[in-house]
């Protein structure tokens, strides 16, 4: 008798993609470049590397369950009280947690945009709770104003990427502004600031942490995953109201974040000259994808993030597959809720070449008809 509970079996497993590996195993290809996953192709900072190697060294010892050194080294780049931090075993942990301590009644009800990462469903689908999905606007930004007129009083968390995945597109400080002013006293905004490191520059970002030390009721996520190129590690942190960090650190599983991982992330945080060369080669990835889409005729969305989503006026996924023929991984939109959409990660200058080279064969035809 299966009594596995039924908005679990409801649930998609989550899709990663298929990995490099295997492609390359199955096509016999010598060559594969994976640009699917939003990972830094210039890898992690040495520092880090090296602390991780020195730490394996005591992986028989349990990691410090209560991450002092790493919240500190959190509070140090960040100006940040070390009291309101939360780290986990990647934000995708905190994202689960939060979903925990806060959701236990099937009409609480979770509000996000739609396209958007995949976990914030999940959290409301474990509950379970209502979802409620309000699609983005033309522009692919997450519709504030749409997204205000669906809080009601049974509302208790907003997740809003910003930037958003899979689009990459940004809302502003005045609009999340407004947006705050309208929630009601028992919601909680998770901004969720994974891609924090490539729209920090932005003059108007709305960064989660002015709100949290105004008192908000804001949570503020980030990772370690993408500019800092530890995914492998699974290192996430935010910040928040004390109650929220109370509350996690009794729900929380003992030891979640891995001594590894610990003494990584304190090193990579420290190295911020390899954050700026991430981040300029970014910069540099983003301009080259989004001319190569224009010339082919797509239609590329303004990103702030380490990927380009981009509408190519068909379905995408053959476009996808014929690329993954030829050893190129990306994205295909339909797994994302777009299927005439493509999402492609910044990859090193090299695999942005041989990706434009292997699109542009594929898109020819399209353009000559």
């Amino acid at each position: 008798m299966n009594s596995v509970r039924p908005s679990v079996l409801a649930m998609r497993p989550y899709s990663p993609g298929k990995p490099a590996e295997e492609l390359q195993r199955e096509l016999g290809l010598d060559r594969i470049i994976k640009l699917a996953s939003n990972e830094n192709p210039l890898g992690p900072s040495p520092r880090a590397v090296q602390a991780a190697k020195s730490a394996a060294e005591r992986m028989h010892i349990y990691p410090d369950g209560s991450a002092y050194e790493l919240k500190q080294a959190v509070a140090r780049a960040t100006g940040m009280p070390a009291s309101s931090i939360i780290v986990g075993n990647g934000s995708d942990e905190l994202i689960h947690l939060l979903g925990l301590i806060l959701l236990g009644f099937e009409d609480d009800e979770v509000l996000i945009g739609n396209p958007t990462f995949v976990r914030y469903a999940a959290a409301a689908h474990l509950a379970p709770c209502k979802l409620v999905e309000v699609p983005l606007d033309a522009s692919a930004r997450h519709d504030l104003p749409a997204m205000s007129r669906a809080l009601t009083d049974r509302t208790k968390l907003v997740f809003i990427a910003n930037p958003n995945n899979p689009t990459g597109t940004l809302v502003r400080r005045p609009e999340v502004d407004r947006f705050v002013r309208d929630l009601p006293p028992q919601t909680l905004l998770v901004l969720d600031e994974a891609y924090y490191e490539f729209a920090a520059h932005v003059e108007d970002f709305p960064r989660s942490t002015d709100y949290i030390l105004d008192g908000a009721n804001v949570i503020g996520l980030r990772t370690l995953s993408k500019a800092y190129g530890m995914a492998g590690l699974r290192l996430g942190y935010g910040f928040g109201p004390d109650w929220v960090s109370d509350a996690i650190d009794r729900a929380r599983e003992p030891f979640d974040v891995n001594s590894l991982a610990q003494a990584a992330g304190i090193a990579a945080l420290e190295d911020t000259d390899h954050v700026a060369r991430t981040v300029e080669n970014n910069r540099r990835g983003l301009e080259f994808l989004a001319a190569l889409f224009r010339e082919v005729g797509a239609k590329p969305f303004e990103s702030y993030a380490n990927f380009l989503f981009a509408d190519l006026g068909r379905p995408a996924r053959p476009v996808f597959e014929a690329l993954l023929e030829r050893g190129v991984i990306v994205r295909p939109g339909d797994v994302l809720g777009n299927p005439n959409c493509l999402r492609v990660s910044v990859g090193t200058q090299e695999e942005m070449e041989i990706f434009a080279k292997e699109f542009r064969r594929i898109m020819r035809p399209a353009v000559a008809h």
